[in-house]
């Protein structure tokens, strides 16, 4: 739980950039919701850009990150959770609390209003906050699709992974295919801090502790068939004190080159590394 109380106030002293790498470990499938028309394509594409290229949206990053660390914190019981969807097959359901030191709802914003508990009464929220995490879309590097790679894809950028269901009673297949990047292709990652106040400093290694999560879970589609490993590195992290865009004054670089998310963590959590967020 965080220190933030219901008398903190807010305003701006900096923002925080995280600039790294996300390789994928196994084919990733991120879907853009619709079937391909062509002939022989895959069922279920992958989201791409104005120009045909794979990327990984923000909101897919930010959403599994959330999930995860609603999970870790115990915040997934029915009375913790609130509907954002109540139609039928497309339920969504997230944690939600007017806790001030609820580091959940500090980091990916709350919103006021009526609210359905999945279990107990309405929930009445009476306390906005700010999300504090910006995650940006993460374009996919070319150079990390090889020559070599692209020798064995479907298609230039993706791989098609063909899957079967067997009924168990008649035994009869239904296939699917699912188009994935490859394992081995990089994304260029960039996620952004809001420090509002001297308590959100805490939220930078509470972020962290969400990627080493993903890291050991699945991002996006088929997951628990073997999609969607990935890993993060080669972090930049980049202080912008409000002066910085008030005055011009210069950007402070506090991590050059952290090889790995674990790196990274050890080194936020280190005595000093707060009193540089000021």
């Amino acid at each position: 739980m965080s220190s933030h109380t219901a008398s903190t106030k807010l305003g701006l002293i900096g923002k925080l950039l995280l600039d790294g790498e996300m390789t994928c470990e196994t084919g990733l499938h991120i879907g853009a919701g619709k079937g391909s028309l062509d002939l022989g394509g895959a069922d279920n594409p992958v989201v791409k850009d104005a120009f045909g290229r794979p990327y990984v949206p923000g909101s897919s990053l930010r959403g599994r990150i959330r999930s995860l660390l609603e999970q870790a914190a115990g915040l997934v019981a029915p009375s913790d959770l609130i509907y954002l969807s109540r139609r039928r097959g497309q339920e969504v359901r997230i944690h939600q609390s007017d806790v001030p030191g609820d580091e959940v709802g500090i980091l990916f914003g709350r919103n006021p209003g009526r609210m359905d508990r999945v279990s107990g009464d309405a929930f009445e929220a009476s306390n906005a906050s700010p999300a504090r995490l910006t995650a940006y879309d993460a374009p996919l590097d070319l150079d990390s699709i090889t020559q070599q790679m692209r020798e064995n894809l479907d298609d230039e950028l993706t791989e098609v992974k063909s899957e079967n269901a067997i009924d168990r009673i008649t035994a009869q297949s239904n296939a699917r295919t699912l188009e994935r990047v490859p394992a081995g292709a990089r994304f260029r990652v960039r996620f952004v801090i809001d420090i509002l106040c001297p308590e959100d400093r805490e939220l930078v290694a509470f972020f962290l502790q969400g990627l080493r999560l993903l890291e050991d879970d699945a991002l996006g589609g088929g997951g628990s068939r073997g999609s969607g490993r990935v890993s993060f590195g080669g972090w930049k992290l980049t202080w912008r004190s409000k002066s910085f865009y008030a005055a011009g004054d210069p950007e402070q670089v506090l991590v050059e080159s952290a090889g790995s998310t674990a790196e990274l963590q050890a080194t936020v959590s280190g005595d000093g590394f707060a009193d540089k967020l000021s």
